[in-house]
């Protein structure tokens, strides 16, 4: 602001040490929150394992109701079973909660955590960039949320279904590891997280002039056909119920970014 005495780059780096504290003293108080509950911790995590869990009940539910038109959605629908996990290291089990307690401490600390990042650089932007840069925050931040849910709802349940009691012979059990699950099941929700932040980065790249919505609806089909490539190497399958649950919402993401793109270029032509 005018007026203002410009602060030194020591000055500025004092400043970011003092946010930096901050975040971590909040992420650590809320690990050691997330760690004291740790049923309530692991029921949400383990919860896509189970042959009950609230979207097979919902598929079998929808199976019954198509089962005249859909055999393939009624067998997979009758096929989905409880996966046992086991642990193969002794302290793996305290390791696993440690680490899943800071992950589940990070997404509930994100909000406090990018208003301090933000707090730090929008002096360094004018009003019209802080408003613009306010709201990006805020869209990255919803849509990682929203591809989080997909991915807890519809990929990991499939996606842990299908593999963990894939056989290549009966004489060849499963024996899951612990870790193993939790690796993956972090591993999809920041997939799928990241993949969501499509509308977002289009919207950056046709605001720097790199994207435009006609390049986007000329390729409108080589898109289609890498969605569907992705959606079944996620979701490995047989059946294409569960690679619609994937890939329409992914797709419907590109017919979105298209959307904010052409949007976009109307609005500075105007």
């Amino acid at each position: 602001m005018a007026g203002d005495t410009p602060k030194t780059f020591w000055e500025h780096l004092d400043d970011l040490r003092s946010y930096l504290v901050r975040i971590i003293v909040v992420v650590a108080a809320l690990t050691v929150v997330v760690f004291c509950l740790k049923d309530v911790l692991f029921s949400i995590v383990l919860a896509p394992k189970n042959a009950d869990f609230v979207t097979f009940r919902a598929v079998r539910v929808l199976a019954a109701c198509v089962q005249p038109y859909a055999h393939g959605l009624v067998d997979s629908a009758s096929g989905f079973k409880s996966l046992q996990l086991i642990n193969t290291g002794l302290a793996s089990q305290f390791l696993v909660h440690m680490r899943t307690s800071f992950y589940f401490a990070l997404l509930i600390a994100s909000p406090f955590i990018l208003y301090v990042l933000f707090s730090f650089i929008s002096p360094a932007l004018y009003r019209a960039e802080r408003r613009v840069a306010s709201l990006l925050v805020f869209s990255g931040f919803v849509m990682f949320m929203l591809g989080a849910l997909v991915a807890y709802f519809v990929i990991v349940p499939f996606t842990v279904s299908f593999l963990g009691n894939y056989q290549v012979d009966e004489a060849v059990p499963n024996l899951v590891a612990l870790d193993s699950y939790i690796d993956t099941f972090f591993l999809l929700l920041l997939l799928m997280g990241v993949v969501f932040e499509l509308p977002v980065l289009s919207w950056l790249l046709a605001k720097a002039g790199l994207l435009k919505a006609s390049f986007m609806k000329r390729y409108r089909r080589h898109a289609f056909v890498a969605i569907l490539v992705v959606a079944a190497v996620v979701t490995p399958t047989s059946d294409i119920f569960t690679l619609s649950l994937v890939s329409v919402p992914v797709f419907a993401l590109y017919e979105f970014s298209v959307f904010i793109v052409g949007r976009l270029e109307k609005k500075a032509r105007a």
